[in-house]
């Protein structure tokens, strides 16, 4: 027998070590109290205790609770961070399990749980809410590629429908149009792969994406240290823009960024005439898409747009003119026919019968290219650098490390459990080791015992963090 104490064998700059000192995890018990009873039933496993051991195994990527399970036992570490003797027998995997397909199915938990890291970090001054960047990545379903039944499925309307047809109408007023008919309640229908395993994931078909059955992890990052500030998950068939707008606005009101927001830097999936629309307010610097072309005619880049006389010139220094706004929200601009005719650029201009060019340009064009001079100008350009430094990094260490790749379960409400918990781990490991740091700066004059140094006699000099 040999008498020992179990905080001596776990080293001084462990990543659990560090987390228990710097991350004050007790309001779990306050967020999950309504879901317990306080006078029925044995004694439970203090809810603060279970969240730590989920927190293990996202943040050392052990892919199931069976497996995790057997590392609590093993790993002297693991049992320190839970509060755990040697001897004290570690609670069985189907606790876990039935806590979150039971007791907190249904619930905000661990979106709570979320926001409350996020409060946390803006408490240490790691987020600054004034640059957001966001993007999408792909998470492999658990769900055979090959099983699957085709179905027609409801398409749902634009969410923003009104505000389109709004501005339409307006427009046309404007030219003296009539308005058009009331818009037409019609259904339409797609005819989808719908799996037989997962049939709340959706089938993915992008060009270099891998083919079959995902979801899609809608991600934001504050540009200072890269803490997440939202994750959203969806099938894996929904378009980057589809949510966008209602979770950046949810960030604004949760986190209180309405007075800091000054810019958000957006991939070419984003690039939509609503989105810089509804973000004019800000610096919304937009990655553009390349507009498809024929061969051998002009693109609509060759002509342009004189906005006092509300006309596109062409090539050749004819005009084309306005003639409607369509339901979808673009204005057609026309070329005069008998001009076109007699035009030695015609055949660079059009291969229809009708000798006229059509250009069409949508109600929210100018915000458009409003996006488009963000992103183009110098300021733009160094910002839209950051994101291969912060979203791209954060999805590559949420994969490579904490096990991101594949869902460990099938349903979009436990995917996005999973995309909560990973989140979570991740922004706790970036604080913990940041506040580490600045401990260790304020407490050696700027000569830092450095936490992650194999030997405790190894310093370096530290600078703290400067973010613009």
């Amino acid at each position: 027998m040999e008498l020992i104490c179990l905080d001596e064998l776990v080293p001084q700059n462990h990543l659990l070590r560090l987390i228990d000192h710097h991350i004050d995890l007790s309001y779990i018990t306050e967020k999950v109290r309504p879901y317990y009873s306080q006078n029925v039933g044995r004694p439970s496993i203090p809810p603060v205790r279970l969240f730590k051991m989920m927190l293990i195994g996202y943040l050392y990527g052990i892919p199931s609770e069976r497996q995790l399970e057997q590392e609590v036992r093993l790993n002297v570490a693991y049992r320190w961070f839970l509060g755990m003797g040697l001897t004290e027998k570690v609670p069985d995997h189907s606790t876990i399990s039935w806590n979150r397909n039971h007791r907190f199915a249904g619930t905000t938990v661990f979106q709570e749980i979320f926001d409350e890291v996020v409060d946390l970090a803006i408490s240490h001054r790691m987020v600054a809410g004034r640059v957001l960047i966001t993007d999408s990545t792909h998470i492999q379903a658990s769900a055979n590629k090959n099983k699957y039944t085709m179905q027609s499925v409801v398409n749902t309307p634009a969410s923003y429908l009104d505000e389109l047809e709004k501005a339409v109408g307006e427009r046309r007023e404007s030219q003296g149009k009539k308005p058009l008919p009331p818009r037409k309640e019609e259904t339409s229908y797609s005819n989808l792969k719908v799996s037989h395993t997962d049939p709340e994931s959706g089938f993915m078909m992008r060009k270099g994406k891998p083919e079959g059955f995902h979801y899609l992890e809608h991600r934001t990052v504050d540009h200072k240290f890269n803490i997440i500030t939202d994750v959203h998950v969806t099938a894996g068939n929904v378009n980057d823009s589809t949510v966008y707008l209602e979770r950046l606005q949810r960030q604004v009101t949760t986190f209180g960024f309405e007075e800091t927001l000054e810019a958000v830097l957006l991939d070419s999936g984003y690039m939509t005439p609503h989105i810089c629309m509804r973000t004019e307010h800000l610096m919304a610097i937009i990655a553009d898409r390349a507009a498809p072309k024929a061969d051998g005619i002009f693109p609509k880049a060759q002509f342009t747009y004189d906005e006092q006389k509300d006309v596109y010139v062409c090539p050749a220094g004819a005009e084309l003119t306005y003639r409607t706004t369509n339901r979808a929200g673009y204005d057609e601009y026309v070329s005069d026919k008998l001009v076109c005719a007699s035009c030695p650029l015609l055949i660079q201009c059009t291969k229809t019968k009708s000798p006229q060019r059509v250009i069409q340009r949508h109600v929210w064009e100018t915000s458009k290219e409003r996006v488009r001079a963000h992103k183009e100008s110098v300021v733009g350009k160094a910002l839209y650098k950051l994101r291969s430094q912060t979203i791209e990094r954060s999805f590559a260490d949420a994969k490579n490390l904490h096990g991101y790749r594949r869902c460990r379960m099938r349903g979009r409400a436990k995917v996005q459990e999973q995309a909560f918990m990973t989140a979570v781990v991740q922004n706790i490991k970036k604080m913990a080791r940041y506040l580490a740091r600045e401990e260790n700066y304020l407490g050696y004059g700027g000569i830092v015992l450095h936490p992650f140094a194999d030997s405790p006699h190894k310093y370096h000099q530290f600078t703290p963090h400067v973010a613009v």
